[in-house]
């Protein structure tokens, strides 16, 4: 299963999304901190999810980054999030 992949699949797990999109940035940060040849090191979320709403941004990031530990332990090297309400 891809980075990618394993990202949809836990936030789906973890927050029943109404909409999600995964994207690969990684090519965008060639060169940066954290890249790696074959990519899978940085990516942009936007989700939308009851589970996040009422919640302050600051709450909504740490959950999201809390959710995905794994992916981080294993290279993940930067997320950017992008939090909709879900209604």
């Amino acid at each position: 299963m891809s980075v990618r992949d394993q990202i949809e699949a836990t936030l789906i797990e973890n927050f029943a999304p109404t909409a999600l999109e995964v994207i690969d940035d990684s090519e965008r940060h060639h060169g940066h901190a954290g890249w790696r040849e074959g990519g899978n090191t940085h990516f942009r979320v936007k989700i939308a999810s009851p589970a996040l709403d009422g919640m302050n941004r600051v709450a909504q990031h740490r959950a999201i980054n809390a959710a995905l530990a794994k992916q981080f332990d294993a290279g993940l090297h930067a997320l950017a999030i992008e939090v909709k309400p879900s209604s």
